[in-house]
């Protein structure tokens, strides 16, 4: 949300980026080998935060307006 601060566009590639589920899956696998041990919470709280958004209806951004997205 901060990166909307920057511009529209800027914004949409930051949260974009963020909630995009292959960069929280492929985190939480590097933290597993890189620890040997189960999930981080954060690891398994990422991916159900980005399911949460689109359960709410907040898809991925269009560059056009944080309203504008890929479910509406």
């Amino acid at each position: 949300m901060l990166g909307y601060l920057k511009g529209r566009e800027v914004g949409a590639i930051l949260y974009n980026a963020a909630h995009t589920y292959s960069i929280a899956i492929a985190s939480c696998l590097v933290f597993c080998i890189a620890t040997q041990s189960s999930p981080s919470p954060l690891g398994l709280i990422w991916p159900a935060h980005i399911a949460f958004d689109r359960l709410l209806g907040y898809g991925l951004k269009f560059p056009t307006g944080f309203h504008f997205t890929h479910l509406s």
